[in-house]
Order: structure tokens, then C-alpha cells, then sequence
């Protein structure tokens, strides 16, 4: 292959990374359509008893797909897989009805999962029973089962004992995956 072949071939290169980059940045950002989503989806997902945690658009090949997050408002437990079957199929009616995204699109619908940061009053309730992972601002960690949550306080049980955290001192949060074997 000659320089300019090579050259040419580079260029092209950067080019579509640089596109890539460009559409990367703007589909990444909260844009009007997924708040207008977001608006229209609210009411579904209100009446279904669950919170609706986010709602992101991003392109996949010529594809547009849209994310949609939902989650318990507040509290342990699971949402169970045909709950989210039933919301994903009124909310795939509604973007049909309403005529909200261009052309043809993808929807996921999903929960936010275990890999979650905790951040919110209302994170830290759906982790009660389960075991997290703390970062104070003090620059300690510890690890410990939340017990409950109430206003901005957490409270754990560690392996020292009882312990109240405040929002405000923690850094960082996730929950720590347990897994046991089945007792026969």
C-alpha cells in the first residue's frame, strides 16, 4: 500500500472516530427527547407503583435505542420480571401513540441492578438486608448490612457493632454481591 493510500486510509479513520466521538457526546447528554419521555412516561410508571430512575437515548449502528431504568420507589424487595413485562409493553405503546422518537428505535427496559451507586436516601432503602460497601469522607471503608434508612441517615450493622451514617459522609457506595450455596 502506498503513502497515500495509507494517508487517506487514516483519515477516513480519524474521521469516523471523530464522528463517533461527536455523536457519542451529544446522545450522552439529557437532550429534549428523553425528557419529553420522560414527561409522557411518568404517569405509566406512577399508576404501576414504581419510580421511573432514568430514560436515555443512544445510537447503535443507524439504530436509536432508548433505555428506560425503573425501580421500586422506596423499600427492599425485587420488581418481578412480569411486572416489568407489563409496564415495558404500556410504555412501548405510549412512545407509539405519542409519536415521541423519529424512525425506528429500540427500547430496553430494565432496573437499575446490583452494579448501582448508592447515592440517594431512596438507593440505600432498596438495599435494606443487603450488604454495602462503604467510603467515608474521612477516607475509611467499611463494609456493613443496612438495617434501615430513615431521612438522611443509614443505619448498619458491621462486624463492630451498630452504626449511623449520614448522607453527607458518605462518599461512596455499592452493594457487595453474596453469594451461598443452597443448604439441603
Amino acid at each position: 500500500m502506498g503513502k497515500s493510500s495509507k494517508k487517506k486510509q487514516q483519515s477516513r479513520s480519524a474521521a469516523k472516530n471523530n464522528q463517533t466521538r461527536q455523536q457519542s457526546t451529544r446522545l450522552s447528554v439529557p437532550d429534549e427527547t428523553t425528557e419529553r419521555i420522560s414527561n409522557a412516561l411518568n404517569d405509566i410508571v406512577v399508576q404501576a407503583g414504581l419510580y421511573l430512575e432514568s430514560v436515555s437515548a443512544r445510537r447503535a449502528g443507524g439504530t436509536r435505542i432508548i433505555h428506560v431504568v425503573l425501580d421500586l420507589p422506596w423499600g427492599p424487595g425485587g420488581l418481578d420480571s412480569d411486572k416489568l413485562t407489563e409496564v415495558s409493553r404500556e410504555i412501548s405503546a405510549k412512545l407509539d401513540d405519542v409519536d415521541l422518537v423519529e424512525g425506528a428505535y429500540t427500547l430496553e427496559v430494565s432496573t437499575p441492578g446490583t452494579d448501582r451507586k448508592l447515592t440517594e436516601s431512596r438507593h440505600f432503602s432498596r438495599a435494606i438486608g443487603r450488604l454495602v460497601r462503604f467510603q467515608l469522607s474521612d477516607d475509611s471503608r467499611i463494609t456493613g448490612r443496612i438495617e434501615s434508612v430513615y431521612d438522611d441517615k443509614v443505619n448498619i450493622n458491621t462486624d463492630n457493632g451498630e452504626r449511623c451514617l449520614s448522607l453527607a459522609e458518605i462518599v461512596k457506595a455499592q452493594v457487595k454481591v453474596e453469594l451461598s450455596q443452597a443448604q439441603d
